[in-house]
């Protein structure tokens, strides 16, 4: 039977892939962040959201290098890669809006829907369930949404101030932007040449109300990579998933 919500779910993707890395060291001194390997997996980040992308029916991925570019790049050419893959590098910063505007321009369908990913989030998830969304909701732009658990244990307590249970390491009440994007096309005009998307583009959008949230399906595994301590709890988690 024919999908009938196939044809306007994206083929091509961004990933942001150009940031410093700082909070990664001593592992990002020689690679970029999304090159780092999630130890026991073998594979770079990048290489789990190549795959990851491919499955969901993409075909065109355009990679925006930045911090040490050719590394990313030396890897790319030299992988067996299951999607096209395109490089660009900014000659200057142009900041986040500004480096995803330009990533888009060399996306190969211009006039198609997109998806955009940060390098550092590995996630698994239905990307064409979150197309579908995007579509029912008419939205310029769809952000998915994550529930991180905080990194402290909370404590409950009842009416009277007395102390009633302890939890460790919650789910957050509030939902944060999860790194994972659909853009209709017309989007990539919106976006600053230079400067920060999400103080602009995002805040108008959401003001006319053509800005949308898709939560995370239950269970959907979610984690973004910023420090060692990720990188080890990461692991952890993908041994348990996988026993």
């Amino acid at each position: 039977m024919t999908d009938p919500n196939a044809a306007s779910r994206p083929v091509q993707a961004v990933i942001l892939a150009g940031g410093q890395g700082s909070r990664l060291r001593p592992y990002t001194d020689d690679r970029p962040k999304p090159m780092v390997e999630i130890p026991g997996t073998g594979t770079p980040i990048i290489g789990h959201q190549l795959a990851w992308l491919a499955d969901e029916g993409v075909t065109d991925v355009v990679v925006s290098c930045g911090h040490l570019a050719d590394v990313l790049q030396r890897w790319l050419d030299s992988a067996d890669l299951p999607v096209r893959v395109t490089t660009v590098v900014e000659a200057e910063p142009l900041g986040r809006g500004g480096g995803l505007r330009y990533a888009a321009e060399h996306l190969p369908h211009p006039d198609k829907p997109w998806y955009a990913t940060n390098g550092d989030i590995w996630t698994r998830f239905s990307l064409r369930d979150m197309a579908d969304f995007h579509t029912e909701r008419d939205s310029v732009a769809t952000l998915a949404l994550a529930r991180p658990r905080i990194p402290w244990g909370a404590v409950k307590t009842d009416g009277f101030g007395r102390v009633t249970d302890f939890i460790e390491a919650p789910p957050s009440t509030f939902e944060i932007n999860a790194g994972v994007y659909v853009f209709s096309a017309e989007f990539a005009k919106m976006l600053p040449e230079r400067g920060d998307h999400e103080r602009t583009t995002f805040p108008r959008l959401a003001r006319e109300r053509r800005l949308a949230g898709f939560p995370l399906p239950q269970g959907a595994y979610w984690r973004a990579i910023d420090t060692a301590k990720d990188l080890t709890e990461a692991a952890k988690e993908l041994a348990a998933l996988h026993r």
